[in-house]
């Protein structure tokens, strides 16, 4: 991959307040700059300085901000592995400089040591307290990006209510490094106005036609927690396979990440599952050929159950349900937020409701795997709603 100088890098790099928001759509440069203008800057350091690149959580981060600062360095030839500490995340620059990665929830971490510059990566899954705690302690600038889905704490403390800001809004035309086919694929959206507002102009809006709400992002899978199902979505050229495991805690379902791959094989799918703890698989029922391959390398994997109208009946089950997803679940959670129901090229929706493809993988993965517990839960309800009679003492009969 080849990271060119593109239109977002040179105005980002042309900002000169305190506080510089980045505000863009998907696809618009907006990381890349950002982390190519930090770059620049540890390079040009005349004394040594810090600079702290922050994310939700590590696995968020290790997948995004810092995957795309290596491969820079190492694009742009100036990476040295002996400068990189895969202990503290940390990168020295020849200057002294240095820039380090750490997630936001890690609270020693943000309420740590100095620095001298700040880059909060997708902001408004941040909250405002964390970023009160870390520009306290930053000196210079503060680098802040996001896809402007909704309104958050940028938009109610920091526009418009300072007067050390810079704003810039970025698009995916601002991003010359983009291949045509991501550039087609955005622009095949134009005739959803939601979707076109925020993703493709760059622009605040609500995105509608949001599948699920109210999932809660937690640590990790409880000791408590039972594991009930995995779900499993096939892909290999253009679509990843989606492996989720599905958990039973406390009235609610537990979705963790176990693979979300592009080109793997059955035999590949099955050694995953191998190494993972014992529990039905429930895998798309379109690939009975992978199936039943899958199951010769001695893997319990059931087809999904389907027919009319059972997809919008899946995701109403899952709807119903309380839904928790593991931080490292990645892809999970990324899907989760950007999974739309389909709309036809005029904006309107598709009627009978279907899920739109693009963020469909895991999402198609927990259906299965739910969709499967169905008669259980209703067998369940069923044993809960039954009429409870007292039970009268036996008597003997008198002698």
């Amino acid at each position: 991959m080849f990271y060119e100088i593109t239109t977002a890098t040179q105005k980002i790099a042309k900002l000169k307040n305190r506080i510089r928001v980045l505000q863009g759509g998907t696809s618009a440069g907006k990381t890349i700059g950002a982390l190519e203008v930090l770059i620049d800057l540890a390079q040009r350091d005349k004394e040594p300085t810090l600079t702290s690149v922050v994310s939700e959580s590590f696995p968020h981060l290790r997948r995004g901000a810092m995957k795309d600062f290596l491969s820079i360095l190492e694009t742009q030839k100036y990476f040295n592995s002996d400068r990189w500490s895969k202990t503290d995340y940390t990168y020295t620059f020849e200057t002294g400089s240095k820039i380090e990665f750490f997630s936001v929830d890690q609270p020693d971490k943000v309420r740590g040591p100095r620095r001298q510059r700040l880059f909060i990566n997708e902001a408004n899954n941040v909250p405002f307290e964390t970023f009160e705690q870390l520009e306290v302690r930053t000196d210079d600038c503060i680098f802040i990006d996001y896809n402007p889905v909704s309104e958050f704490w940028v938009n109610e403390y920091i526009l418009g209510k300072r007067d050390d800001v810079d704003f810039l809004k970025l698009t995916y035309k601002d991003n010359e490094a983009l291949n045509k086919e991501i550039v087609k694929a955005i622009e095949s959206r134009k005739g959803r106005a939601g979707w076109w507002q925020v993703f493709g102009l760059g622009e605040l809006g609500d995105v509608e036609g949001k599948i699920y709400q109210g999932w809660q992002i937690i640590d990790e899978i409880p000791h408590e927690a039972r594991l009930e199902r995995y779900g499993l979505d096939f892909g290999y050229t253009n679509d990843p396979t989606a492996i989720v495991a599905l958990y039973y805690f406390n009235g609610g379902y537990i979705v963790d990440e176990i693979s979300f791959t592009k080109g793997l094989s059955n035999k590949q799918i099955a050694d995953i599952l191998f190494n993972q703890k014992k529990a039905v698989v429930v895998a798309d029922s379109a690939e009975p050929k992978s199936i039943d391959e899958i199951r010769s390398f001695g893997i319990t994997i059931l087809p999904a159950l389907k027919g009319s109208d059972s997809v919008r009946q899946g995701v109403q089950t899952v709807q119903d349900q309380q839904i928790s997803v593991t931080k490292r679940s990645v892809n999970i959670i990324k899907e989760y937020r950007n999974y739309l129901w389909a709309t036809d090229k005029l904006g309107n929706f598709i009627r009978p409701n279907e899920p739109e493809h693009t963020w469909s993988h895991s999402m198609d993965a927990i259906r299965y795997a739910m969709n499967s517990l169905v008669p259980i839960m209703r067998r369940k309800e069923f044993y809960d709603n039954m009429p409870r009679y007292p039970i009268k003492p036996r008597v003997n009969p008198a002698r």
